[in-house]
C-alpha cells in the first residue's frame, strides 16, 4: 500500500473546525502554566500527556477549561494565536477559520478591546510571516448559558469592537442539557450582522440536535454532525443543500463520541453525497494534527492521492474565504497533485 504521508504533508490545505485555545501545543501550554503557577495544569511534558487523557466528553470539557484559564492577559492571547498559526504553516495550512471563545477571556478580566487587538495583531503578523490566512469564528460556550451568548453576540456585532477577521458565529461546549433553540435570538443577531452560522451539533447527541441547528440557528455548516447518519432524511437534506459537515475523526474517539475509528460514520456521510471536510478540532489535546486527520480519513475512505486532494478542495469550497482566495488555493492543490503524480 502506498504511503500517503509525504503527499499529505506537502498538500496545501484549509481547516474549518479548529479551536483557538485547543490548538495550544504542549510547549505553549507548559509555558503558560509556568507563568500562572496557581493553575491545575502541569508543566512537566509527561504529566501534561496524562492530563490530556480524557475519560469522557465531560472530562474533556473540564480539562479544556483548565487550559482556557491559562490565557489571562492580552500578551498570552497574542502569543497563543501567533504560535498556533506557526504550527499551521508547518502543515501547509493555507487558510484556517479558528474558533475563538472571547467570553472565556473577557470574564477572566482581559479587556475586550485589548483581546480583539491581540488576535488581530497575531493574525496580520502570521499572514505576513507565514502566508497562512486566519479568520475568526466567535463561539458561545454553551455550558456558560445565555449570559455568555449575550456577551458573545455583542462582541461579534458591535462595529466598534468586531475584529476585521471575523466571519462566523458558533456554539460549542456540551450538547447534553444545552438545547440549541434557546440560542436562536443570538444567532439571528449575528446573521443580521452578516456573519455565517456554524454551530456544533450532533457530536454527543442525536440527529434532532442537528435539525435544531439547521431550523433554529440557520446553520450553514455543522460542527461534527457525527449522529447525522442515524437519520436518512437528514443525510439527504445535508447532501441536497450542500451543507458541509466539519468532521474531526480523532477528536470523536478522544471524547468517546465514537467508540473506534473503524466505527466512525464518515464513510456513510460521503456515501450519501454529503460535503465532508476534515479537521483537527483541538489537535495537541488529542495528540493529532490536520495531516494526521487526513491520513485517518484516507484509510477510512480508501483514498488515493487524487481522492485526498478532492477532500482538501471540499474544505476550500466550504470555507468563507472570498472567491479569489478559494480559486487560488484550489488551483494550488491541483497543481501540487499533478506535479506529485507526474511520471
Amino acid at each position: 500500500m502506498t504511503d500517503l504521508t509525504p503527499f499529505i504533508a506537502g498538500l496545501p490545505k484549509a481547516e474549518l473546525h479548529v479551536h483557538h485555545v485547543g490548538s495550544a501545543s504542549p510547549r505553549i501550554v507548559a509555558d503558560l502554566a509556568a507563568r500562572h503557577p496557581d493553575s491545575k495544569v502541569p508543566t512537566d511534558p509527561e504529566a501534561l500527556a496524562d492530563f490530556f487523557t480524557f475519560t469522557d466528553f465531560a472530562h474533556f470539557i473540564e480539562v479544556y477549561l483548565a487550559v482556557v484559564d491559562l490565557v489571562r492577559t492580552p500578551e498570552d492571547v497574542r502569543l497563543l494565536t501567533f504560535e498556533v498559526a506557526r504550527d499551521m504553516a508547518r502543515q501547509n495550512i493555507r487558510y484556517a477559520e479558528l474558533t475563538v471563545t472571547p467570553y472565556s477571556s473577557v470574564r477572566r478580566g482581559i479587556d475586550e478591546r485589548a483581546f480583539m487587538e491581540a488576535i488581530e495583531d497575531a493574525r496580520k503578523a502570521a499572514e505576513s510571516e507565514f502566508g497562512t490566512i486566519l479568520r475568526w469564528c466567535f463561539d458561545i460556550p454553551g455550558e456558560a448559558g445565555l449570559e455568555s451568548a449575550e456577551v458573545t453576540a455583542r462582541l461579534a456585532t458591535d462595529d466598534a469592537l468586531r475584529p476585521e477577521g471575523l466571519v462566523s458565529f458558533g456554539l460549542g461546549g456540551p450538547e447534553i442539557g444545552v438545547p440549541r433553540p434557546q440560542f436562536k435570538p443570538y444567532f439571528d443577531r449575528a446573521l443580521a450582522a452578516g456573519l455565517h452560522s456554524v454551530p456544533h451539533a450532533g457530536e454527543t447527541t442525536g440527529p434532532g440536535t442537528i435539525w435544531d441547528a439547521l431550523n433554529e440557528l440557520g446553520a450553514e455548516r455543522i460542527g461534527h454532525g457525527t449522529s447525522s447518519t442515524q437519520d436518512p432524511d437528514l443525510l439527504k437534506h445535508l447532501a441536497e443543500h450542500r451543507i458541509p459537515l466539519e468532521v474531526c475523526p480523532t477528536s470523536n474517539i478522544a471524547t468517546r463520541a465514537v467508540t473506534t475509528l473503524d466505527e466512525h460514520p464518515i464513510k456513510e456521510m460521503t456515501g450519501a453525497g454529503v460535503l465532508v471536510t476534515i479537521n483537527s478540532d483541538d489537535p495537541p489535546m488529542f495528540g493529532t494534527d490536520l495531516n494526521s486527520e487526513y491520513a485517518v480519513a484516507a484509510r477510512l475512505l480508501d483514498l488515493d492521492e487524487r481522492g485526498i486532494a478532492a477532500l482538501a478542495k471540499n474544505a476550500v469550497e466550504a470555507s468563507f474565504l472570498d472567491a479569489e482566495g478559494k480559486h487560488r488555493i484550489a488551483t494550488e492543490i491541483d497543481t501540487y497533485t499533478e506535479q506529485w503524480l507526474a511520471p
